[in-house]
């Protein structure tokens, strides 16, 4: 008895099938485009900011994010 030998594909699962992609595509249309930010910080002020965010019982990120929401347009 032997195991009819398995056919290796190449490439993302996900692609594999027209559902996958469309499902996927769908999902993305709901969130909005995001884009990275990245800037230096010097240690000291790094550990502020960290710090800070703790005591604020928030990530780094969510602070951030609430600030830039409040900024005018």
């Amino acid at each position: 008895m032997s195991k009819a030998p398995s056919v290796l594909t190449a490439g993302r699962p996900s692609a594999r099938t027209t559902a996958n992609k469309a499902a996927t595509l769908a999902s993305l249309s709901d969130t909005p485009m995001m884009r990275r930010v990245n800037f230096d910080l010097t240690a000291a002020n790094h550990a502020k900011l960290k710090i800070y965010a703790a005591r604020q019982g928030k990530s780094i990120k969510e602070l951030l994010t609430a600030y830039v929401d409040q900024l005018p347009e």
